[in-house]
């Protein structure tokens, strides 16, 4: 399985931006090897229109915003949010109908911009801790990542992978899984378990805890088909929740959102401590993951791969997307 490969992937929710990122200059983006011009109308609304004006395929992101349309850079002409042409300084022959470029799906939540290329079978995954009292939101990064998305998702679920390629910093040394349970829910799964790990010395201010090891309590909830909210409970009551959301920009490269929301303040702990404990676990573990083969077989069909017990998580994503494309597919052909 490679992303732009699978039509049913432009039906999902994807996040491309912290909001900030978005104003009224045009802004440029790979999603599923589609162009996407993103920007901000006079109403301050993000909108978001295919990045190829359709008179000479020039890129709408290099123009400007007036009126709070946005306008190609090659010559002038002026496209809604919807995408309809609103505005050629020349005249036009042929004109179709509708004349316009396609526009897509797009919101803003949890202070980034999502968009869909097609109407989304679900909502943007829930964050409960978000809207209350007692709890921030930490951005930490946005970046590309040369690996396929469903090898990153996997790797936050791989429980196996953590004394070996997490042991600079949280791994504890003993390999054996701890028991854990998976629950399948109507667009994922959830997966619990309590294990004990290692807490590095210049992490444990991150963690508030001065202890050489500690224990963690996970209940980790996947979403299909890229997206991870973990939440993470530590026996000090400190809880990290793990947001994190990865966006198929070509088969060749992923971007990689993710921010943690804390029961704890910016006087306990820095945000630039809690970047650094987070950005060196995700640094340690994409030195791993750029290097695995870009497609991810979801089934026989599609390669082979060895599985341990510990890839029971990694091995139902690969079924509910299997299961999904397929009931899609035979919808299609009814």
């Amino acid at each position: 399985m490679q992303p732009c490969d699978v039509p049913l992937l432009r039906r999902f929710w994807y996040c491309v931006a912290p909001s900030d990122r978005i104003t009224d200059k045009p802004y440029g983006f790979t999603l599923l090897n589609e162009p996407v011009a993103l920007w901000r109308d006079d109403e301050g609304t993000v909108k978001a229109v295919k990045d190829r004006c359709l008179h000479r395929t020039a890129k709408l992101s290099l123009g400007y915003v007036e009126n709070g349309n946005i306008v190609c850079p090659y010559h002038g002409w002026a496209f809604s949010g919807s995408g309809q042409c609103v505005k050629v300084p020349q005249d036009v022959q042929d004109k179709p109908n509708p004349f316009g470029v396609p526009g897509y799906y797009c919101t803003e939540k949890y202070n980034h911009v999502w968009v869909s290329l097609e109407e989304p079978m679900f909502d943007i995954p829930e964050i409960e801790e978000f809207d209350q009292p007692g709890y921030r939101q930490v951005i930490e990064f946005c970046e590309t990542w040369s690996a396929n998305p469903l090898r990153i998702i996997e790797n936050s679920f791989d429980a196996a992978h953590i004394t070996f390629v997490h042991k600079d910093s949280f791994g504890d040394p003993d390999p054996s899984i701890r028991p854990f349970t998976v629950d399948e829910t109507e667009n994922g799964f959830i997966v619990q378990n309590d294990i004990k790990v290692k807490n590095a010395e210049h992490m444990k201010s991150a963690l508030q805890m001065e202890e050489d090891e500690t224990r963690r309590r996970t209940r980790n909830r996947f979403y299909l088909p890229f997206s991870r909210v973990g939440r993470i409970c530590y026996p000090n009551g400190l809880e990290n929740i793990l947001c994190t959301f990865l966006t198929p920009m070509d088969n060749q490269h992923t971007q990689f959102i993710q921010w943690v929301m804390r029961n704890d303040s910016e006087q306990d702990t820095p945000a630039e401590k809690v970047i650094a404990f987070d950005r060196q676990v995700t640094i340690e573990d994409r030195d791993v993951l750029e290097s695995t083969d870009l497609n991810v077989p979801l089934d026989r069909s599609e390669g082979v791969e060895l599985h341990m017990s510990s890839d029971r998580p990694g091995m139902l994503m690969r079924k509910q997307l299997r299961q999904l494309i397929d009931a899609t597919d035979a919808e299609t052909a009814a």
